[in-house]
């Protein structure tokens, strides 16, 4: 039976990968198999000592915003997959317990189907890549992947697209990311980390006509470009002569109507101690704009709780810019693949984005509160999907959209990991594919069984779930 390694500090590529040849690391991953067996990463069977993954929820839960942890639970409630992509606290937990490869990379932490989309580079082209890194660490490959199939699977369920076609579709990701690691394990360093997923080639290879015309559609609109002024009419309005943010709620709200000062920041202190984290060029481009409004926003599900807001910033002219500083807390897998290197957890998401991105916000930097202790990250705000869930959930839309995070993330990992090594562990067959979807159908029934274990902890009152934040 494969072991589970102790925790050592968080890294990722192994330093002999820069002086040992292609074939002699290709040799060692495959000599990894002897102590951890591909077939070891079949299956999930809980340990008898398990954690109470509501008890999880709860311990994540008191450093966040409480009137929001409701809105959060709410949330998920919805379905499994929308437990499954509020809990990553839950499945970093059980993830610990089970085979490890040895191989480490920059590990996304959070690594299910909707955190990748369709984004624009700093050039103004259309990318598809992992776009949400708040528990980005050093961690075994294995640990995204089986998160990634995990996901698949739960979406094809609540698609009602049938048990096999789900579980095809985990399958396929997992195959694409063995086949894909094997091509970048054999190119240099350099053409690794500049390699891009292509997906007009990829949707140009389906084979239906029909699922390859609607993808050609959603890509072509999502290739758009979406500068800031696009957003600015929904997101904005004129105030007695003065732009504001426009309020949402519950999704959008200012301080001064909806936080305690216990949730508020000094946010010019904020700003600017963001601004020295900048590239000295970055800085002559944000020293452009100044700020003129802020406001609370809720994200995501698993985000939810989490000190999140969105500044809008204007030049003298009335040109917009809107960035969103996020608060970046310790990461779920910092108690089983070791404590981060940074000390600012925000600076700890910065740098494993700009490791696994091909192209990184331009706007990307950290910054700290000092009174209360807590870290952010600063980005531009956008959200740039490929599709909607709901749209991707056709059968064949689905394993192509899987097979398109597979591959972005097997090109993420290889930026930071061994490539040769985790394909020389991975190996030609079809081995680590068919143990990774039998783990996504049995974790899928996990993640199944935690989601009716929140529901009774709703309805007993252990836990309190509801859409609209508290009334302060």
């Amino acid at each position: 039976m494969a072991k589970r390694r102790p925790v050592e500090p968080a890294s990722a590529a192994p330093p002999s990968s820069s002086v040992q040849t292609f074939a002699e690391r290709r040799g060692i991953g495959r000599r990894l198999r002897t102590e951890t067996p591909r077939e070891s990463h079949a299956g999930w069977d809980p340990p008898a000592d398990r954690r109470d993954p509501i008890d999880i929820l709860i311990e994540t839960g008191r450093a966040r915003v409480q009137s929001l942890l409701p809105v959060r639970y709410a949330r998920m409630l919805d379905s499994s997959f929308a437990f499954l992509r509020g809990s990553a606290a839950v499945m970093a937990a059980d993830l610990a317990t089970t085979a490890d490869s040895g191989i480490r990379v920059q590990a996304c932490g959070d690594c299910h189907l909707v955190n990748f989309g369709v984004y624009a580079s700093p050039e103004g082209r259309a990318i598809f890549d992992i776009n949400d890194f708040d528990e980005t660490l050093p961690a075994p490959f294995e640990w995204d992947v089986k998160r990634l199939a995990a996901s698949i699977v739960l979406a094809g369920r609540h698609a009602q697209l049938g048990e096999r076609a789900s579980a095809k579709a985990a399958r396929a990701a997992a195959r694409i990311y063995r086949e894909r690691m094997a091509e970048l394990a054999r190119l240099d360093p350099l053409a690794v980390w500049s390699t891009r997923v292509d997906v007009a080639q990829l949707v140009s290879e389906i084979e239906d006509p029909k699922l390859r015309a609607s993808q050609e559609r959603r890509l072509a609109e999502a290739a758009q470009t979406m500068p800031a002024f696009q957003d600015f009419p929904r997101l904005a309005a004129l105030a007695d002569g003065i732009w504001r943010i426009r309020d949402n709620p519950p999704l959008i709200y200012h301080f001064d109507q909806e936080a305690d000062s216990a949730d508020r920041l000094r946010i010019h202190d904020v700003f600017a101690q963001y601004r020295e984290t900048l590239p000295d060029e970055r800085k002559l481009l944000y020293d452009r704009y100044r700020l003129i409004d802020t406001a609370f926003k809720v994200v995501g599900i698993g985000s939810v709780g989490t000190f999140c807001a969105i500044g809008l910033f204007m030049t003298p002219d009335e040109a917009p810019l809107f960035l969103q500083i996020k608060e970046a807390q310790a990461s779920v897998l910092e108690a089983y693949a070791g404590k981060s290197r940074y000390d600012n957890e925000g600076q700890r998401v910065v740098v494993g984005q700009r490791v696994m991105q091909s192209a990184s916000d331009l706007f990307l930097g950290w910054t700290h509160d000092g009174d209360a202790g807590r870290h952010f990250y600063v980005r531009q705000l956008k959200d740039r999907k490929l599709a909607s869930v709901a749209a991707i959930m056709e059968r064949e839309a689905l394993r192509f959209y899987a097979e398109l995070c597979g591959s972005t993330l097997a090109r993420a990992h290889a930026r930071s990991g061994d490539a040769a090594l985790i394909s020389g562990y991975l190996g030609s067959s079809e081995a680590f594919d068919a143990a990774i979807q039998e783990f996504a159908v049995d974790y899928a029934d996990q993640s199944e069984r935690d989601h009716r274990l929140l529901t009774q902890a709703v309805r007993s009152g252990r836990l309190e779930a509801r859409l609209d934040p508290a009334t302060r």
